[in-house]
């Protein structure tokens, strides 16, 4: 994609480049969920019926038909086991795209991040600069196509259910569905659209005239840039983000989860797990059945969840922690 107003990191503050890299990552994400609506023709996602409420006298969420409420995913370990940027990797790799020394590399971070379960800001931009330099050159379109063929590969059977399923209960409700993500925005597209999600926001890389540079576009989605583009995105489609929720595994999504009325820790690392019980935020776990029942999920909403939204509206309402 074409970058717009491209400035290098010594021009702009941390601040300034995120709110760059969230309004390029806004643009995008409308732009693409537009291109998507024109294509396949505008679908009608609301519920046939209400969905009950799981606690007597709580109100339904998500609220059916609410058209100024959408819900915002974060990605890696949250919607999906490891880091999509990682899978990317072995995929070109695959291809030829890359030497065996740098697939090692990938090799590694992508441990470290199983291991460890969470971010670190250092090596995922380590990784992020490893892929700019590999892509700089090949046309957006080629790596479209390839990136179809990497999610088949190595991302399809990593999904969440139990999080597919909260998802599903914002589509079911009528309400628009956002993976928001420092994964490059043409890569988190796709596995949008392969989950019939609304549309993604994700990093922006700069493209002339259909070629990438081996640049970015303010910098990359992360941290505080995420909340920059969900509050550039919200404002673009006329969103309350009061009536917004927002899921997240990671405390580097703080900033995100904080613009939103409702917050969600998916997966949650210990730092965001101990900030979400502070402030009384819902917590949901699908990695293990032990750390699950540590933090209440119910079976409903567990790795045999159903794709519907009736089960992760169940799994909305149970008790916070």
């Amino acid at each position: 994609m074409a970058a717009l107003g491209w400035l290098t990191p010594r021009r702009r503050s941390a601040t300034a480049r995120s709110v760059l890299a969230g309004e390029a990552a806004a643009e995008a994400a409308r732009k693409s969920s537009l291109d998507a609506e024109q294509s396949a023709g505008t679908e009608d996602g609301t519920a046939p019926g209400a969905l009950s409420a799981a606690e007597e006298g709580e109100p339904e969420f998500p609220v059916v038909g609410d058209d100024r409420a959408a819900a915002f995913f974060d990605l890696d370990n949250t919607v999906m086991q490891g880091a999509a940027i990682f899978h990317f990797g072995r995929g070109l790799y695959k291809r030829k795209f890359f030497e065996r020394r740098e697939l090692t590399r990938f090799a590694w971070q992508q441990a470290w991040f199983r291991l460890a379960g969470v971010e670190d800001p250092e090596h995922m931009q380590d990784a992020r600069d490893s892929a700019l330099s590999i892509v700089k050159g090949h046309r957006v379109s080629e790596l479209m196509s390839i990136g179809e063929e990497i999610y088949d590969e190595y991302m399809a059977d990593r999904i969440w259910p139990g999080t597919r399923a909260l998802a599903q209960a914002h589509l079911d409700a009528g309400q628009k569905v956002w993976l928001v993500t420092a994964a490059p925005v043409e890569t988190a597209t796709i596995i949008a659209r392969r989950l019939g999600l609304t549309g993604a926001l994700g990093t922006v890389a700069e493209s002339v005239d259909g070629v990438y540079t081996g640049r970015l576009v303010g910098e990359p989605l992360h941290g505080p840039a995420k909340a920059e583009a969900v509050r550039a995105l919200a404002a673009a489609e006329g969103l309350d983000l009061a009536r917004c929720a927002a899921y997240s595994d990671s405390h580097n999504d703080i900033p995100m989860l904080s613009l939103v009325g409702h917050p969600y820790a998916i997966n949650p690392d210990t730092k965001l797990r101990k900030h979400a019980r502070a402030r009384d935020w819902r917590l949901r776990d699908y990695r293990t059945g032990r750390k699950a029942a540590k933090v209440g999920i119910p079976a409903a909403a567990g790795v045999g969840a159903p794709a519907g939204g009736t089960a992760a509206a169940v799994a909305l309402h149970r008790r916070r922690r």
